[in-house]
């Protein structure tokens, strides 16, 4: 398996979420994996089940660009539940 944090796999929609007032473009496997990835669990608590599945599919995504439809739309799940977009 590829590793997701590095994966360059496109994803189907390119997401620009604002954060500390900046905006931050999300568009490939490896970025989306590096960004919920890496804050504490604990920010991601309410929505631990959709992180879950995000994460999960960005590691699908990694090793099969086939995922990638699969890996946006959890991320989008994740993204709209938790008003970044």
């Amino acid at each position: 398996m590829s590793d997701p944090a590095s994966s360059e796999t496109p994803l189907r929609t390119t997401f620009k979420i604002k954060l500390n007032g900046d905006t931050l473009a999300i568009a490939t496997v490896g970025q989306a994996y590096q960004f919920l990835t890496n804050f504490k669990s604990v920010e991601w608590m309410e929505f631990r089940s959709l992180h879950e599945d995000a994460v999960h599919a960005l590691e699908g995504a990694a090793g099969n660009a086939m995922l990638a439809v699969q890996a946006t739309n959890a991320v989008r799940a994740l993204f709209v539940s938790a008003k970044l977009l």
